[in-house]
């Protein structure tokens, strides 16, 4: 099985030049579990196809909703289907095969778990891991030794729960969050003198050149017309009083 799409950057890596991660988006990879390639439009006539489709289905569906007064998801998703059989009757083509492409979920296919954003990390040798600002503590019955630099994968689902798999199983942890800092407690005329200070600019001063004084080293040496005249050649020699 295939998805069909153009090269937008939530299918496929965009940067050539990469240096890290896996080569695969999040969708890219949640379809590659799913056994499921990802081919990416390379003609100008498949992504006429493709952007034809999506355009003729953006327009044409927000026009038929506000025609209706329709302005709630509830309301929108029990039109789909009257908008669906009426847009398949204007421009469906049948297909050359007429065997149906779509195929069962198969056993292992956990989709709670595939359809999720998963980042790699590597666990410290205190059995810690970083995600978003917040400290994993990995809680094991095993030794310690075993799971130090190990490889972990960081899943978050779309209400914001985080698991913590090795090898495809889950890790018991303790999450620790930093305290968020408190910011200082001024009074308004304190408030006041910062801002006024902030927003005032600087005088600049205006910088002096600088006048050697009379017994200054440089007023002993001057240039002396005999030897100016070897200027052009680069070899001015300074005579001292």
């Amino acid at each position: 099985m295939a998805f069909y799409s153009d090269k937008l950057g939530v299918f496929r890596i965009n940067q050539t030049h990469a240096q890290t991660g896996t080569g695969l988006t999040q969708f890219g990879r949640a379809m590659e579990q799913l056994g499921i390639q990802v081919i990416c439009a390379n003609t100008p006539q498949a992504k006429g196809r493709v952007e034809r489709a999506n355009q003729t289905l953006q327009d044409r569906l927000v026009k038929e909703m506000r025609l209706r007064g329709i302005a709630s998801m509830a309301a929108g998703n029990a039109y789909l289907p009257e908008f669906i059989a009426d847009f398949n009757a204007r421009f469906a083509v049948l297909p050359r095969q007429p065997e149906d492409a779509h195929r069962p979920l198969l056993p292992q296919d956990d989709l709670a778990r595939i359809l999720t954003i998963q980042e790699p990390r590597v666990l410290s040798k205190n059995l810690t891991v970083q995600y978003k600002n917040a400290i994993y503590q990995i809680r094991s019955k095993r030794p310690g030794y075993v799971l130090r630099h190990a490889g972990v994968t960081v899943c978050e689902n779309r209400q914001g729960e985080i698991a913590i798999e090795y090898k495809g199983k889950p890790l018991d942890y303790t999450v620790y969050r930093p305290a968020p800092r408190q910011a200082q407690v001024v009074s308004s005329k304190q408030l006041t003198m910062k801002l006024d200070a902030v927003s005032t600019p600087k005088p600049t001063k205006k910088r002096k050149p600088y006048i050697p004084s009379p017994d200054h080293p440089w007023r002993r040496f001057r240039i002396h017309p005999e030897t100016a005249q070897h200027s052009s050649q680069g070899d001015i020699s300074i005579r001292q009083e």
